[in-house]
């Protein structure tokens, strides 16, 4: 009896195991995670930093990484050493005193960087600060035809600490590519950067 049980319980285990991941050992869309609204995407495919990473190692001829951060982010902040820095979007020095930040405009090169970069249906794995931005280049890559578009959901910096006994309390220190262990660099190589053929219209 105690044989049935344990074998029940393997092919349990098996079933859900063959949910979580596609045959390419990848995570499916369909895995048990709650992706934040302002995270989510179309394609539906997510990916932690850690994931990301995981996977770029296991395919780096196949896999992709996009940082659709700005140039200065890239700089000043960090960035992944494999990963093409094509910008989504793009600060101007507007001051925008209702939502109290920078005037931001859209990157008009950013689909044909990437399709100059990238197939279709090459596997991408699009990384921003947190997640949001890059659900966005996502829907917008997938729109242009690119179908196997992934947001790595924690980003670059991570999300923020809530709690506020906590030191880092207000700071990006949760998760994301840089809280994760995972190598990074200032370094800047310009073959890995694909950058608008002009300066927003607010510079």
């Amino acid at each position: 009896m105690r044989k049935h049980v344990i074998s029940g319980l393997l092919v349990v285990f098996i079933a859900v195991l063959s949910v979580s991941l596609n045959a390419t050992g990848k995570p499916s869309s369909q895995d048990s995670r709650e992706v934040p609204k302002m995270k989510q995407t179309s394609l539906g495919l997510y990916v932690t930093a850690k994931e990301a990473y995981e996977m770029w190692k296991a395919n780096p001829e196949t896999v992709k990484i996009l940082d659709v951060r700005t140039a200065e982010e890239c700089v000043f902040v960090g960035h992944a050493e494999m990963a093409m820095n094509i910008p989504f979007d793009l600060h101007t020095y507007q001051w925008d005193a209702s939502k109290h930040h920078f005037v931001i405009e859209l990157n008009p090169d950013f689909i044909s960087h990437v399709k100059e970069w990238a197939k279709p249906t090459d596997t991408i794995l699009a990384t921003c600060r947190s997640g949001p931005r890059g659900a966005f280049a996502v829907n917008a890559l997938t729109e242009a035809g690119f179908t196997n578009v992934y947001n790595i959901i924690d980003g670059m910096e991570g999300d923020i600490i809530q709690d506020p006994q906590n030191v880092f309390y207000g700071k990006r220190m949760k998760n994301g590519w840089k809280n994760s262990g995972l190598p990074w660099t200032y370094s800047i190589d310009i073959e890995l950067m694909r950058l608008p053929s002009s300066l927003p219209k607010g510079q």
